[in-house]
């Protein structure tokens, strides 16, 4: 705040903190293109972190810090920059902006514990970022925002200011306001919360009193915000002095912005110009200020191996609770994970305890190991800082963690536990993939395994039924991602081949053949014949098989072998490939022979009896799953999106109103309508939409599309 000119730009972040006090952890949300690289770039030169592009600060220049940032974006997806400014180290958590890496947001947000949403002043509040705020006030978290591009000659800084509070609430309010000089170029920034002036005009930074017209510009804003802050805190002492007129203390006003930000019911909006330089040391102020410490803030919930819950704060000298945030393969040092300190102190060189569920995946394999980690590093940059420690509420970097995955738990050896893991989104948008090369098809299930422990956002299904590898995936700038990180880390190049959807087989009508296996050469053959009927049952039904032999024609001993060839050849299909289903075979009749039958031949018999029923039966019909899919949109997006779904064949089911605007819209839809749908639901919605999907069952296809499905399969096999 605009006050206090002291100043740490010689400061050393990657110096160890030792009090959890002296400790922000700070998260940068919002939309791509809003300006949150720069913003960061801005904190660190205003921290004398990094400097200008042909200058040294800490050897890393703010070239330096673009390009590494750019490379660590595509293959990490948050970049971790760690600073210190008035006695106080921040960890800045620059998250990626696109929904594709909303995976890599929320590993951020947990690492964090207040955001800063970046919203652009010519680009406006975009539905995402709505969708965000939502989300981060559901859990509580400490917020503020930051309104940026304000050298821009469209910027609108009131006009930004007015939209943040009709879509955030009355509680958010700016506590800092530009003064322009000219249209794009601001001369002075109006502290309202000290009452001072911050003048940027003479070239440098100076601090004064209102004067002229921002006397009244000061106290048209003061009155409302100060008025809020003290009723958001709760504060009745200063209340009563400020409804009397008197002298507001400035430190109380202070500890008052610290109380109603930890408890997330006042939301400071401050302004930049980071092209300029007017604004970042503000906002550090902010940050050092009015932030919550890693010591008030909520820590989640943790328990032994057992489940049994076991209390735990934020203390240094409490057991050792982390959790590995993210981890990434590094060209140079090898496997790094950045892990956030709860409790206790984690040290380089020990040995550690980790406790898994499977990279964040809910259906992951649980693992645990005991673990010798290598350095601790302070990241910035190209530079990794080494640390001997870091205590609780720090976060760091941490190299050799070998068998921990993103969202496992690292604890002491003689004391394990276990860290409720974050909820990371279900990727829907899946992508079948094949080595372009098969010599590297080996080297493929490596990358895959090794990328999926790094990115909860990713699953990998070998699907037997189509006998593809298929990806999935949260939108197709993750796929181009993840295919490059194949390239780049694993020497892996792959193809995307069409997506087949699981179909099914079925009979339509009751039909009788006979399966014939009769084979002479020297020595024993091979004789079998099996007389089946075969008929269709109810959806779901499975598959019966029935026994109405008499007078021994098929010997005992066989026919469990008919059963046996028959169930080969469901599962394999009779005109597309795809599994026969839903059937009930009864076997009335057949003919052995005492020397020249055997299991293998009857076997052979059950499988050729069920392929000349198909050609019998004249009509295969091939069945396609259908899904219930449940849609979260806004409401201005309703008619669009149940129009759609019309033309997807799917059958609308009904639909609620929710809170905020939105509605929850039902449908049953086929599969193969919504391969794709991730990636279209965004489009429509703005980027609003969310779904999940649920298998429902298989369902008749269109004749004019099994002729097609069929015709493919035909190709396939030539």
């Amino acid at each position: 705040m605009a006050v206090d000119n002291s100043s740490s730009a010689q400061s050393k972040s990657a110096a160890p903190v030792s009090d959890p006090g002296k400790i922000r952890n700070v998260v940068f949300v919002g939309s791509s293109g809003a300006g949150k690289t720069t913003v960061v770039e801005g904190l660190l030169l205003a921290a004398g972190e990094i400097g200008r592009a042909g200058s040294v600060a800490e050897g890393t220049t703010v070239t330096d810090y673009e390009d590494i940032e750019h490379r660590t974006n595509r293959s990490v997806g948050l970049a971790l920059a760690p600073l210190s400014f008035g006695g106080v180290k921040i960890n800045v958590i620059d998250s990626p902006g696109y929904a594709d890496y909303l995976g890599d947001l929320r590993a951020g947000i947990r690492g964090a514990d207040a955001a800063v949403f970046v919203i652009s002043a010519v680009d406006g509040i975009s539905g995402a970022t709505r969708l965000l705020w939502d989300e981060l006030a559901r859990e509580r978290m400490p917020r503020a925002i930051l309104i940026t591009k304000l050298d821009n000659p469209r910027a609108d800084y009131d006009q930004v200011v007015e939209d943040c509070r009709a879509a955030f609430g009355d509680a958010v309010l700016p506590m800092m306001v530009p003064i322009y000089r000219s249209e794009a170029e601001i001369g002075a920034l109006l502290d309202i919360l000290t009452g001072k002036v911050v003048d940027f005009s003479a070239g440098g930074r100076e601090v004064r009193d209102a004067q002229g017209e921002e006397v009244g510009k000061m106290e048209r804003n003061r009155e409302a915000f100060i008025e809020s802050l003290i009723t958001e805190s709760g504060d009745e002492d200063l209340m009563e002095a400020y409804l009397e007129g008197g002298e507001l203390d400035g430190q109380a006003l202070k500890g008052d912005l610290q109380k109603a930000m930890a408890a997330a019911s006042f939301f400071p909006i401050m302004p930049m110009a980071a092209a300029g330089g007017i604004g970042s040391e503000e906002l550090l102020y902010l940050v050092r200020d009015g932030f919550p410490s890693p010591v008030v803030a909520e820590i989640p919930e943790v328990a032994d191996p057992a489940g049994k819950s076991v209390e735990i704060s934020c203390d240094p000298k409490g057991p050792l609770v982390a959790e590995v945030i993210k981890t990434t393969q590094d060209p140079y040092v090898g496997r790094i994970s950045i892990v956030r300190v709860f409790s206790g102190t984690l040290r380089a060189e020990s040995t550690v305890h980790v406790e898994g569920t499977g990279g964040g995946h809910q259906d992951g394999p649980a693992h645990s190991s005991n673990e010798r980690i290598g350095t601790l590093t302070s990241p910035l940059g190209a530079k990794q800082r080494p640390v001997p420690y870091a205590v609780a509420g720090d976060l760091a970097a941490v190299a050799r963690l070998v068998g921990a995955e993103t969202g496992d738990t690292v604890s002491e050896p003689s004391r394990p536990l276990v860290a409720q893991p974050w909820m990371s989104p279900e990727p829907m948008l899946p992508v079948a993939i094949k080595a372009t090369n098969s010599s590297d098809e080996d080297k493929l299930g490596t990358g895959l395994n090794r990328l999926v422990s790094e990115d909860p956002t990713l699953r990998v299904e070998h699907n037997q039924e189509t006998r593809q590898t298929v990806l999935w995936t949260m939108g197709d700038a993750h796929v181009d991602v993840t295919f490059q990180r194949l390239a780049d880390k694993f020497g892996v190049r792959v193809d995307r081949i069409p997506y087949r959807v699981p179909l099914r087989e079925t009979f339509n009508q009751k039909v009788q053949a006979e399966g014939r296996h009769v084979k002479q050469s020297g020595g024993h053959g091979q004789y079998a014949k099996a007389q089946v009927e075969i008929e269709p049952l109810p959806p779901g039904s499975g598959f019966e098989f029935v026994d109405k032999v008499v007078g021994g024609a098929v010997p005992r001993q066989f026919i469990p072998s008919v059963e046996k060839g028959l169930r080969s050849q469901m599962a394999k299909g009779v005109l597309a490939g795809y599994p026969l289903v839903d059937i009930r075979a009864t076997l009335f009749d057949g003919k052995a022979h005492s020397v020249d039958s055997s299991d293998a031949a009857f076997q052979m018999a059950g499988a050729i009896a069920l392929r000349e029923a198909a050609k019998k039966a004249g009509v295969i019909s091939l069945l396609e799953p259908v899904v219930t899919l449940s849609i979260l949109v806004d409401d201005e997006h309703v008619g669009a999106i149940m129009s759609d779904l019309s033309s997807r064949r799917g059958r609308l089911t009904g639909n609620e109103s929710v809170a905020g605007g939105r509605t929850m819209v039902k449908a049953e839809v086929p599969q193969y309508e919504v391969t794709n749908y991730a990636t279209d639901l965004r489009s429509m919605s703005r980027g609003t939409g969310s779904f999940t999907s649920e298998y429902l069952g298989h369902e008749p296809m269109p004749p004019h599309r099994a002729e097609a499905v069929i015709k493919e399969a035909a190709e396939d096999k030539k």
